[in-house]
């Protein structure tokens, strides 16, 4: 061995530690809200007026190759929503004339919105026991954004995805 070997000493390594994880850090306190989920997605929301034709309606639907408009008076206020589901019904009632028909006629008047400060666990269960796969969000009275429960279920994939790698790294080390 040669004579200007010394073994390591725990002096060596004061001061020397680093850190990327802590039990703190690893462990999320906070419940993902719906104003996490607008940040990655966006605030877009496409309206349509009562007055406008399902026609009209359908084609947007597929052009902006969405699932549901939010329908707003000519003021910006949420009146009603007019999903795929509610075309296809109405396709089912009164086949062949469905496409001349209204917004206002065949919308879904008692809308369910969230807030932006609503956890994204609760809304996803509203959604569920609902039945219904669109919610618009409203910050006060202004329409904020429009959250799927596609968006929902991502977000939370993507949280716990997150989670388990965190656990895994305060565990590996």
């Amino acid at each position: 061995m040669p004579t200007s070997y010394q073994a390591p000493m725990r002096k060596d390594q004061t001061g020397q530690k680093s850190q990327s994880q802590s039990p703190s850090t690893n462990i999320q306190t906070a419940q993902a809200s719906v104003a996490d989920l607008l940040k990655g997605k966006g605030s877009d929301v496409y309206t349509i007026s009562p007055g406008a034709t399902l026609h009209k309606t359908v084609e947007l639907l597929r052009d902006k190759r969405i699932g549901a408009l939010v329908v707003a008076d000519d003021a910006g206020a949420l009146v009603g929503i007019l999903s795929e589901r509610d075309i296809v019904r109405k396709l089912a009632d009164t086949p062949g004339q469905t496409l001349p028909q209204l917004v206002q006629d065949v919308m879904t008047r008692k809308v369910e919105t969230c807030s932006p400060a609503d956890p994204l666990l609760s809304v996803l269960k509203r959604m569920t026991e609902g039945r219904f796969r669109h919610m618009p969000v409203m910050d006060g009275d202004t329409l904020a954004g429009m959250v799927t429960i596609g968006d929902v279920i991502n977000h939370r994939l993507n949280e716990l995805e997150h989670e388990a790698l965190q656990l895994k790294q305060l565990i590996v080390g």
